[in-house]
């Protein structure tokens, strides 16, 4: 079960990584414009991904700051939003890593953002966090489709798993 996870942490990675690739070409009015999604924009999309992954890496680690609106806006800048991200990717793989079976296995005590205690498998709780994320960047990847009426890079786990690159996104953001 373990490399199913740090598989999953390694895609998330990367395929975060493409996403912001693409997002950082558009233009301003693009990343911004409302299109009527969920977050509205590419910026409210891509921030809401970071502030429920730094939710459930303080709920999984116990440590880590983050807002508990789940609509909050951590970074307006894209070059900073793309930082934090890679710091919360790299994050993301070494937890799982340092993860064995047992804890996998183990139950994990938390609350929601609106104070409701649950306790569930860690593995639970992780099949939950790496799907949460698939989700949202299909919807970022809508928004690009809508913003440039182009098909964005494939998030496809296959390419990732064919030895498709993506980008670091440090050096993405310092561009």
């Amino acid at each position: 079960m373990k490399s199913r996870f740090e598989q999953l942490a390694a895609y998330n990675r990367w395929a975060n990584a493409r996403l912001y690739e693409a997002a950082m070409a558009l233009p301003e009015s693009d990343y911004r414009r409302d299109v009527g999604a969920f977050f509205k924009s590419l910026n409210g999309t891509l921030n809401h991904l970071l502030v429920a992954d730094r939710i459930w890496m303080k709920r999984l680690t116990g440590e880590g700051e983050h807002p508990d609106n789940l609509n909050a806006i951590i970074h307006e800048d894209r070059r900073e939003l793309a930082l934090a991200r890679a710091d919360e990717d790299v994050r993301i793989v070494r937890f799982v890593a340092s993860l064995d079976e047992a804890a996998l296995a183990g139950i994990l005590k938390y609350a929601t953002t609106s104070g409701k205690a649950f306790e569930q498998p860690r593995a639970d709780i992780l099949s939950h966090f790496f799907n949460h994320q698939t989700h949202h960047r299909g919807q970022a990847h809508t928004i690009l489709s809508i913003c440039t009426g182009k098909e964005p890079p494939s998030l496809d786990l296959l390419q990732m798993q064919r030895g498709v690159v993506a980008p670091d996104l440090r050096v993405l953001a310092a561009l």
